[in-house]
């Protein structure tokens, strides 16, 4: 495979991590309006430096050609102090995303691309997801999970148990907390390993 073949599906994986990145700060400048909402870090990929790894596309795949990481969709985790307006929390989301897309100022990215972990403030205990359908229940196999809906629009995943180190990139990726405001860009965070073409 020619070299510039792999430095332009490595400059498309940088640019989706920026994607996503753009979407998070779209998205907690519209939620810190939000008396409930504590705090909004990003996790996952998108937090992290992106590291090589051999993706899942056949062409590098077959011949063992390492690129940096895809993110697959952006994490954020939301601490809230109620859960009383998650269909109004999920409605904003889709409104901010959609005109930062067509002002041309934000991403391509859709609202069922961003997954918000939902926390008590405090305990750091797991609530659920913020669902993206637009209304609960939406009578779909989803909506038969036992406990989704219970409060309207928080979804349940089966079988899910959040891993021990879901926050860990909450302690340099926290983009807000309410009382101190914002306290920094998702793009402030590093792009990839050190000594491959970044200076993050």
């Amino acid at each position: 495979m020619r070299r510039a073949a792999i430095d332009e599906q490595n400059r498309l994986l940088i640019e989706r991590q920026r994607q996503f990145r753009m979407a998070a700060d779209v998205v907690v400048e519209a939620w810190m309006a939000f008396p409930e909402v504590a705090a909004i870090a990003v996790i996952g990929s998108v937090a992290k430096r992106l590291w090589k790894e051999v993706p899942r596309f056949r062409e590098f795949r077959a011949k063992r050609i390492e690129v940096w990481h895809e993110c697959g969709d952006l994490d954020l985790a939301v601490w809230l102090n109620s859960q009383h307006r998650l269909g109004e929390l999920r409605r904003t989301r889709d409104l901010a995303l959609r005109r930062a897309h067509e002002a041309g100022i934000g991403s391509s990215v859709a609202n069922h691309q961003v997954d918000a972990f939902l926390f008590e403030p405090g305990s750091d205990r797991y609530l659920g997801r913020l669902c993206s359908f637009n209304q609960c229940p939406k009578h779909k196999p989803e909506c038969l999970v036992p406990g989704c809906g219970a409060t309207p629009f928080n979804k349940r995943i089966p079988d899910f148990t959040p891993h021990a180190d879901l926050l860990a990139p909450a302690a340099y990726a926290m983009l807000y907390k309410r009382g101190v405001g914002r306290l920094r860009s998702a793009f402030d965070l590093p792009t990839v390993e050190r000594g491959e073409g970044s200076s993050s």
